[in-house]
């Protein structure tokens, strides 16, 4: 139960007052719910219209003694017009607290939505590396509705509990202590014995956020591998084990139902035997009056209820405690992962303009303390406003290189500089604001070419964009499109081909103004022409910023100021092309030949 009084304390912080304000209206909700049964008959008793003398011991007669002193046609058109004038006011009352209800749980959930988000996008990129997207994007849908149901659902056991209290309180006063006493012992010792339904309920719930889990995971990872679905014809496979996982899903959720209906049916058992039971005992033993036992069983038809509403509510809630341990997991642990702690803010910063260059002194990583190091006593030195590539095979870890000179991961050993500083959390920030990224697996938004531009600059008119497009080799094409610059491309970008991708990729970095330029395989997926294109865009952007390029085809870093060169994550040469290429012992020197050799055979 901790996570669910954890949510609860925040509940009770985001709601302040109102809170308090809606418990008490749903215990007097609760309250009126009879107040027809309850109401009506008393007050026809205590002014003689049916023999109720069980009224002279409530507080009707002296509220009702004014009426009867009226002619005797109006008494019975002003007793039901009374009565119709409190169960209208009760009802709008009942509306009130239904509208302030789901106004606080409403707010509840968007202000959970809102900081479970924010915590999310605010953590380093190591909590990104051991986490599927799936997990996150199941938190945020699946688990955060079942938290914010749990959590009401939590207050109206609360609310049940208390009316159920004040209803107890009343029949032990104003009728008989003893039936009282025996409802009351009924409901606890039904709900002992009711007490597996509850442990049955938390497995189920177990069961349910795993289900969920395998079936958002699968759901993810089997469209963003369409492709080769569709052109392998797996399509009957991925069938066939949705098909499974929704029938697993379908007995789960039959199975609660029926463990529900099986302790509804232990209730609604217990209660006919104990009406049964009462009215035997009243009339044979007591000597209860008639009118006293129908207002008994009357309570007891009130009160009854709520201990199968509390059982059925407390299964619900155990049902969901799975999802309130997940979402708190994940809200601690993006905590702990938080970028830039000390700081409070994590956008916005000034750029930290580049003066002398980057610079990595003995730096190790590895991602995690059982893997082996990923990268090894790397020294190296990026020179401001000079090209350095960075080239290797695959693994060599040139990818993690650039991600620790960038300031997306630590290293575990070893420090970075920045223009002869360590790397700290401000500056790291400020690093990050004068850096533009493109990655080998260029990423776009479900939406139009210009709008995917202006993510980078809202305010960036359309002559820039154009400029922007022409600098990447994207003019033309995007011309040539039905809608230019308003065209929808796709989910990620589908409907263009993987260099054109890219090219508007390259194009959104430029237009962030960069100082600092990274290139991760940009022209990989690029034919020869538009690949000497965006080599002449950046041969231009050479000496006005720092360019840090992973390279996999070396006839792409020919101009390069400088090539580190990396093998099982270790620095194994540095120097220039020209320089690393008449070294016939060297790694870069024989990938050149490799690739050489490669061309020729093609042509």
């Amino acid at each position: 139960m901790r996570p669910m009084l954890i949510f609860l304390r925040e509940l009770r912080s985001f709601s302040g007052i109102y809170l308090y304000v809606n418990l008490l209206g749903m215990i007097m909700v609760s309250l009126f719910e009879g107040f027809s049964i309850f109401m009506l008959l008393p007050m026809l008793g205590a002014i003689g219209i049916i023999d109720f003398s069980l009224t002279g011991s409530l507080p009707f007669a002296s509220i009702v003694e004014p009426i009867r002193n009226l002619p005797e046609t109006w008494i019975l058109p002003i007793v039901l017009c009374t009565y119709i004038v409190l169960i209208i006011g009760i009802s709008l009352f009942q509306r009130n607290i239904s509208v302030l209800n789901i106004k606080i749980q409403q707010g509840f959930m968007r202000h959970l939505r809102h900081h479970t988000y924010e915590s999310i996008l605010r953590s380093n990129w190591e909590f990104f590396l051991h986490r599927r997207k799936s997990d996150f994007q199941h938190v945020l849908t699946s688990e955060l509705a079942r938290v914010g149901q749990g959590t009401m659902i939590f207050l109206q056991l609360v609310a049940s509990v208390m009316f159920m209290l004040i209803q107890i309180v009343l029949a032990f006063i104003y009728l008989s202590p003893v039936l009282t006493t025996i409802v009351l012992v009924s409901g606890i010792l039904t709900a002992y014995i009711s007490r597996k339904f509850v442990r049955r309920a938390k497995k189920l719930g177990d069961h349910t956020t795993q289900l969920s889990l395998d079936y958002f995971a699968g759901i993810n990872d089997q469209l963003n591998g369409i492709k080769d679905i569709k052109s392998n014809m797996l399509e009957q496979q991925h069938i066939n084990w949705f098909q499974r996982l929704s029938m697993r899903m379908e007995r789960n959720m039959v199975n609660f139902v029926k463990l529900r209906s099986n302790s509804q049916l232990l209730y609604k058992s217990a209660a006919a035997i104990l009406i049964a039971g009462f009215i035997y005992v009243s009339f044979r033993y007591l000597n209860v009056r008639p009118e006293q036992l129908i207002l008994i069983v009357l309570i007891f038809t009130r009160v009854w209820p709520k201990f199968t509403s509390l059982q059925s509510n407390v299964e619900q809630i155990v049902s969901m405690i799975p999802a309130f341990e997940q979402l708190m997991n994940l809200q601690e642990d993006a905590g702990r992962a938080r970028e830039y702690k000390s700081l409070t803010v994590a956008t916005g910063s000034e750029p930290e303009p580049l003066r002398l260059g980057i610079e990595c002194r003995g730096v190790y990583y590895r991602y995690n303390a059982q893997m082996p190091y990923s990268l090894h006593d790397i020294a190296i030195h990026i020179p401001v406003n000079k090209m350095t590539a960075i080239v290797g095979k695959s693994g060599a870890g040139k990818s993690t290189l650039v991600d620790l000179l960038i300031g997306l991961i630590k290293p575990d050993l070893g420090e970075i500089l920045i223009d002869g500083a360590p790397l700290s959390e401000e500056r790291a920030l400020r690093l990050r604001e004068s850096i533009s990224y493109v990655s080998q697996d260029p990423f776009l938004f479900h939406t139009s070419i210009k709008d995917n531009l202006k993510l980078v600059r809202p305010d960036v008119t359309d002559d820039e964009i154009w400029e922007a497009l022409r600098f990447s080799a994207s003019e033309d094409f995007v011309r040539q499109l039905p809608q230019g610059l308003d065209t929808i491309i796709g989910d990620r970008g589908v409907r263009l081909s993987g260099g054109e991708r890219q090219r508007i990729v390259l194009a959104r970095a430029l237009l962030r103004r960069p100082t600092i330029l990274v290139l991760d395989e940009a022209t990989s997926a690029l034919d020869t022409e538009n690949e000497y294109k965006i080599q002449q865009a950046v041969e231009h952007l050479r000496g006005r910023l720092t360019l840090i390029v992973i390279a996999h085809r070396l006839s792409t870093i020919r101009m390069a100021d400088q090539i580190i060169v990396l093998e099982d994550g270790r620095v194994s040469e540095q120097g220039g092309f020209k320089q690393l290429t008449e070294n016939s012992k060297g790694t870069f020197s024989q990938l050149w030949n490799q690739q050489s050799a490669a061309v020729s055979n093609m042509s």
